[in-house]
């Protein structure tokens, strides 16, 4: 057999190409529907039955078990569903996996893909330049869908002919020939494949090269995917390390459901061949395990005889997939709780406080499924926000704690954690979202993490100006100055305006997909009172300090405070900014309104 150094590399880059083919087309899928998916997730996991029913649909659609199971990871982690209802999901998405199996194995076999991959490249590629980003995120999958049969294709001629080699088929009989050890090493295989390649799907197509050219029988084949199950668990895994608590329970599940069924599975394996043999042949797609035994015999065979058995092979395949994973499903769903009480016990936080400070709903990981991360990223903003409001309620009592004692201390230290804290989480969620940015995402995700920026960075002035308040009290206080009952009750008020204006933005920020023009004009109401009230009590201020009321350094002080008060509420005003471009951007694009043929479009602000 003359087979060089040359061809392996050959052989490298078609295993190269299948899997960048995959990753191409499951990216523009996730990209032209990535709004669709979170709604159909937030929708569709209300109990078990639906989120199963979710995990399928979404996994056929994304053409990746790993992308979704990532995807429930992250909302996992981002605290949109419970752990319960992850387990389900992820069930479901060890079934629509084997859709991307029957893809291969119809479209690679059945029919003849070279007469259609270019037609449809000459079809993506001219929708890559257009203007409208959907019609690109589909160019982007076509082109997906040709790379990734183009690489099955390649694959399938660069992978030697053992045919010409009668003592390498010595050697694979060896291993082929072991029984249940034979098995074992397939299964081992298989799992460490997929562990390298991350894609069940590739291993797939790999097995079944090996498969269709003779190499290994059909149970080892069949071993090989079974394997492939549990390999496929090390992207969520990983993706889950740098997560939260929650986020590594459903990583845990999900390789548990994996290890489980393949347990049962290898218990009765050889039973559980003869039945995927016998299915094959019953639906008349021949038998399965006929290729290995002629090419091992040397027979010659004719090509339309060796196309339809290697389809044979491919339908037995692909068949031993789904029932597993079926059978599987059909079992452990009624066991989901349940698994939430094992996972729960094999994966326990040693101590709950540790995550107090830490990003609650985004890792320092990022996970492979880019637009789908935003979601994430949005609730850890409302999270922040909701942090830098506690450092609003502290400077309201340390207004009226006494200075000097204990309790004084004591709350300015915490505003002052507060504020590291907060110059931690803008960096953290900062280096997220550029992270984000370099990811594959279309234009309208671009936007909405631009949006994003400029709301951590307000955020972030907010405590900023909370923490100067604090400051202005205790330089009060080392300076001998005191305020009067008029001074306690004016800052009340305006902290108290302040403290409506930051609910109304949180409420906003909580539900920032849903929120409408309507929704921030209280915040543009709120912001001309507090600037009238500034602009009031700066006047009466001179006042009152020419009239003895209160020292000229007290006066000082109390304006300093008020002045930056105000300015939080500037801050605040900045993030509805930011969040009313977001909302007209997508009230433009779902309803636009065309009079005269001019697009009329309707603000808030002038």
């Amino acid at each position: 057999m003359d087979y060089s150094f040359l061809d392996f590399l050959a052989l490298l880059g078609a295993v190269g190409l299948f899997l960048y083919g995959m990753k191409v087309m499951s990216e523009g899928l996730q990209k032209a529907a990535g709004n669709r998916l979170r709604s159909i997730l937030a929708v569709m996991t209300k109990n078990r039955f639906m989120g199963v029913l979710t995990g399928i649909v979404i996994t056929a659609l994304i053409q990746s078990s790993s992308a979704s199971t990532v995807m429930v990871v992250s909302f996992v982690n981002a605290g949109l569903m419970s752990l319960e209802q992850s387990m389900a999901v992820i069930f479901g998405a060890n079934v629509g996996t084997t859709f991307t199996a029957w893809i291969v194995a119809i479209f690679g076999f059945k029919l003849d893909m070279n007469v259609i991959l270019l037609p449809v490249m000459a079809v993506a590629v001219p929708l890559l330049f257009a203007k409208n980003s959907q019609y690109k995120n589909i160019g982007e999958f076509l082109i997906g869908f040709v790379f990734l049969f183009m690489g099955l294709s390649s694959i399938s001629a660069h992978v030697p002919d053992l045919s010409q080699s009668p003592e390498t088929f010595a050697f694979l009989q060896h291993y082929s020939s072991m029984g249940i050890f034979s098995v074992l090493i397939a299964l081992i295989v298989g799992v460490v494949v997929t562990m390298i390649i991350q894609s069940s799907a590739a291993t797939f197509a790999i097995v079944l090269v090996m498969g269709t050219k003779g190499w290994i029988p059909f149970d080892m084949c069949c071993a090989m995917v079974l394997g492939s199950n549990i390999g496929t668990t090390i992207t969520p895994l990983l993706a889950a390390l740098g997560a939260n608590i929650a986020a590594k329970k459903a990583a845990m599940g999900h390789l548990l459901f994996n290890c489980l069924g393949t347990l049962w599975t290898m218990i009765v394996f050889f039973p559980f061949i003869s039945l995927i043999v016998w299915i094959t042949k019953e639906m008349g797609q021949g038998d399965p395990t006929q290729v290995y035994t002629l090419v091992q015999d040397h027979a010659k065979i004719a090509p339309a005889q060796l196309a339809s058995m290697q389809f044979s092979l491919s339908f037995g395949m692909s068949m031993f997939h789904m029932v597993f994973n079926l059978v599987n499903l059909s079992v452990m769903i009624w066991f989901t709780k349940t698994y939430v009480k094992i996972v729960n016990h094999l994966v326990k936080s040693h101590n709950k406080e540790d995550e107090e400070f830490q990003l609650k709903y985004i890792s320092g990981g990022l996970l492979s499924a880019s637009e789908l991360n935003i979601t994430q990223a949005q609730r850890e903003i409302a999270v922040y926000a909701e942090r830098v409001e506690r450092m609003l309620g502290m400077v309201k009592t340390l207004v009226h704690t006494k200075t000097g004692t204990s309790e004084f201390n004591n709350i300015y230290s915490r505003i002052g954690k507060y504020e590291d804290i907060s110059d931690r989480m803008e960096i953290e969620i900062g280096k997220y979202l550029n992270n984000l940015v370099d990811g594959r995402l279309s234009h309208d995700a671009k936007l909405r993490v631009g949006t994003m920026q400029s709301i951590v960075s307000e955020i972030e002035s907010i405590a900023d100006s909370c923490n100067n308040i604090a400051r202005t009290l205790v330089r009060k206080e080392q300076t001998g100055a005191h305020f009067v009952e008029y001074n306690y009750n004016n800052i009340d008020h305006m902290l108290k305006l302040i403290s409506e204006a930051m609910s109304n933005m949180i409420a906003v920020l909580c539900d920032i997909d849903n929120a409408s023009t309507e929704d921030l004009i209280p915040n543009y109401n709120k912001e001309r009172e507090i600037n009238n009230m500034r602009n009031m009590l700066r006047t009466e201020n001179i006042e009152n300090i020419n009239e003895k009321k209160y020292s000229y350094q007290a006066g000082i002080f109390y304006m300093d405070i008020i002045c930056e008060a105000e300015k939080l509420g500037d801050y605040i005003v900045n993030v509805i900014d930011a969040v009313e471009t977001q909302v007209r951007r997508r009230e433009r694009d779902d309803d636009e309104i065309v009079h005269n043929g001019e697009v009329v479009q309707t603000g808030i602000k002038s």
